[in-house]
């Protein structure tokens, strides 16, 4: 059971991290969590030393949130390549399930920090390295159940694979249209099919 502290620092996550992920770290003031929160910045601060450790618990909150989707729809699957087309499936609608929210907190916290917050900046490349990980050890665990040719370098399929997953989600937010989500996944699939399986 969650102390009232805990509790109020969740309320604040909960609050602040979609505010974040769709102002971004530059773009949200003291003033701006405070009128979202409805606490004062005694509160605010009295749970996160600064707004950059709140901003980057923001970001950490919002990777839970839409991992732990992502992981639930990869939870469904039990070999290797079937997991690698749940992700593809996951992403299809990525656009259209997250668009409220503003977006992809990856892309927006990746950009907004670069030149802003060198902490936030750092915890991003770290997350998006332990994806992109994730998507080789995938492609490898199903080299081990033989549904991908040994000589497949899974390394280089997990970054052509994320870098297509990302840019895609740019081009639907910039375009307003899941279109590019669609046929993206749809091309990924093509090259598993086709390039990766025996």
């Amino acid at each position: 059971m969650l102390t009232k502290a805990e509790k109020t620092k969740q309320y604040i996550l909960e609050t602040v991290g979609p505010y974040f992920n769709k102002h971004g770290y530059t773009g949200t003031s003291l003033s701006d969590i405070t009128k979202a929160t409805g606490l004062s910045k005694g509160a605010i601060y009295g749970n996160f030393e600064n707004k950059e450790e709140l901003a980057l618990e923001a970001f950490n909150y919002n990777i839970r949130q839409a991992m732990g989707t992502l992981r639930a729809h990869m939870d469904m699957e039990a070999p290797g390549i079937s997991k690698l087309f749940a992700i593809t499936n996951f992403y299809r609608s990525y656009y259209l399930d997250n668009k409220l929210s503003g977006g992809c907190p990856m892309l927006n916290m990746g950009i907004d920090s670069m030149n802003h917050n060198s902490i936030l900046y750092n915890r991003v490349v770290d997350v998006m390295n332990k994806l992109v990980k994730g998507l080789s050890d995938l492609i490898e665990q199903a080299k081990s159940e033989g549904a991908i040719k040994d000589e497949i370098d899974s390394d280089y399929y997990a970054n052509q694979m994320y870098a297509q997953i990302q840019g895609s989600i740019f081009m639907s937010y910039m375009r307003n249209n899941n279109r590019q989500m669609v046929d993206m996944m749809n091309s990924i699939d093509q090259v598993i099919r086709k390039e990766l399986m025996t």
